[in-house]
């Protein structure tokens, strides 16, 4: 769901999400992170099936950041709220906070992506669809997101 220029992915954690201490093991938030990701690009009508299809590009991951703030537990509703802080072009700059019910802050992400052929995984520009899509999203919203090192 899109609201106020975020995307808005809801996750519930399982048994499988924790580990031994009964806390999300935290390599997992990488992976609610992404299927926010894939949901957010869904949401806004650029599936990655077209652009792999359609284009014979992919985004992959260049950098991540993470700052865990609180630990997430066995059964708790977490949202991962997606917002694009800026588009290159051959690159996306996204911030992901994973949120608590109550919209406590469990873990903010930084996330590069850059958009790549796949047959040869050089840099390629990111179709003008996907850039306007991505762009109106980040365009769509007003009120800042805390970044990393606030709040």
């Amino acid at each position: 769901m899109i609201m106020e220029g975020r995307h808005h992915y809801p996750v519930r954690i399982y048994y499988e999400d924790t580990d031994a201490g009964g806390i999300v093991y935290h390599a997992n938030y990488l992976r609610f992170a992404e299927r926010a990701r894939t949901e957010m690009l869904r949401d806004c009508g650029v599936p990655h099936a077209e652009l792999t299809d359609d284009h014979g590009l992919m985004f992959v991951v260049r950098r991540v950041r993470i700052d865990y703030r609180r630990p997430a537990l066995l059964d708790d509703l977490l949202t991962v709220v997606t917002r694009v802080e800026s588009m290159g072009a051959a690159s996306a700059e996204l911030e992901q906070r994973v949120e608590g019910p109550e919209g406590e802050l469990r873990a903010l992400l930084r996330i590069g992506l850059a958009c790549v052929k796949i047959d040869d995984q050089k840099p390629a520009r990111v179709p003008d669809r996907w850039k306007e899509a991505l762009d109106e999203l980040s365009r769509s919203g007003t009120s800042p997101v805390p970044t990393l090192g606030e709040q």
